[in-house]
């Protein structure tokens, strides 16, 4: 079997095959025990690295070719405004979170991604160079390490988001940016094809979007990031890695608007189902790095491999105890069980949620919006 490290994330891209991301770690660390909600700090890299290694190695079973750090939020002003990290610096907190993101990956051949995101000190100065100082500092300590290439990650200002890429390509190695935006744009108001071109100006080799989203909304806001690089003239890697979560109602705020984040989203996550759909249609957008960010569970990564596996050439390791669409239920002893053990079954199921007090759609909190016609940062 070929070694896949031997190509780099763009050798890949390049040559037209599919990556495929990893899943949501913050979220699911915490429901693990292991990460504060609220402050959503990565400490757990240095203090309980066996939960993180795990993780990575769940998705990595599941078909991931890339294996992102554990670094979110991890400059230092948000460790410091957290309060809830008082024993190690970040420094440790990144060069931990490399270790255990390659040790994990060269069990599968897999990419290591070190990943940096949003500061407060873009919020509460919108200093370039203090915003920088915090970027580098964190490229520095990645350069210490095994890594392949940068991803700018959870950035909701695209400012914010070209200064790090700018920052993260002075190391020379290749840098992904994804945004945390609506089809509406950035919290100024910046629309995605504008968006994607500051990216790639600034040096960014992939653009597209993360988080804050459900998948076909945010295959929607790729689609018009595409658009605008070329009208631009330009040409860039497109990347998606979304929620797992439906968020039909916050197609600008995002997820925290719902009145259901944090604890109670168990409501809305997708099924592979879901992803199989997710996948397809991002590949048919001309998405070759799919993936993804909160909600994402190890067998929504596998639901992806398994949506592209004739693309991707093969099965990730977990479709062993994995029958495609349902076929393990051949098996099963109940006839009206054995009779869901086929494609179109699981394609056209309509899930139902069990609760019947409950609306099928919530109201959102209006504060983004407010954000947006004024255009004060959140």
């Amino acid at each position: 079997m070929e070694n896949k490290r031997s190509k780099g994330i763009l050798e890949r891209l390049n040559a037209g095959e599919v990556v495929v991301g990893d899943g949501g770690y913050v979220l699911q660390l915490e429901r693990r025990g292991y990460v504060k909600a609220g402050h959503w700090t990565p400490e757990a890299a240095v203090e309980h690295p066996e939960a993180v290694r795990q993780l990575h190695r769940e998705f990595l079973r599941a078909g991931a070719n890339v294996l992102q750090t554990f670094t979110f939020y991890c400059s230092e002003d948000k460790l410091e405004i957290s309060g809830n990290v008082t024993n190690v610096t970040g420094a440790q907190i990144n060069e931990a979170a490399c270790d255990l993101a390659r040790e994990v990956a060269n069990e599968g051949d897999a990419l290591v991604a070190g990943c940096v995101s949003k500061t407060p000190c873009y919020v509460k100065s919108c200093s370039e160079a203090e915003v920088k100082a915090i970027f580098k500092k964190q490229m520095d300590d990645f350069l210490k390490k095994d890594i392949d290439f940068f991803i700018v990650e959870f950035v909701d200002h695209v400012e914010e988001a070209v200064w790090a890429v700018e920052v993260m390509k002075s190391s020379g190695k290749p840098v992904g940016a994804t945004l945390c935006i609506s089809p509406q744009g950035d919290m100024q108001g910046v629309p995605p094809g504008e968006c994607a071109v500051r990216l790639v100006r600034a040096g960014a080799d992939i653009v597209g979007v993360n988080c804050h989203l459900d998948p076909l909304t945010c295959v929607h806001t790729v689609k018009l990031m595409k658009e605008g690089l070329e009208k631009a003239g330009l040409r860039a890697h497109l990347m998606i890695q979304p929620l797992g979560f439906h968020t039909p109602e916050c197609n600008f705020g995002g997820y925290t608007s719902l009145p259901e984040y944090p604890f109670a989203l168990e409501t809305r996550v997708i099924t592979r189902w879901d992803v199989h759909k997710y996948a397809r249609e991002a590949y048919n957008a001309g998405i070759r790095y799919i993936g993804g960010c909160c909600g994402f569970e190890p067998y929504h990564i596998r639901a992806i491999a398994e949506e592209l596996s004739a693309e991707g050439g093969s099965l990730p390791p977990a479709s062993e105890k994995h029958g495609l669409w349902g076929a393990g239920l051949e098996m099963h002893t109940k006839p009206w069980v054995r009779a869901r053990a086929h494609r179109d079954y699981w394609e056209n199921l309509l899930p139902a949620t069990g609760r019947p007090k409950c609306p099928s759609m919530a109201t959102p909190a209006d504060n983004y919006e407010k954000q947006l016609k004024s255009n004060i940062p959140s």
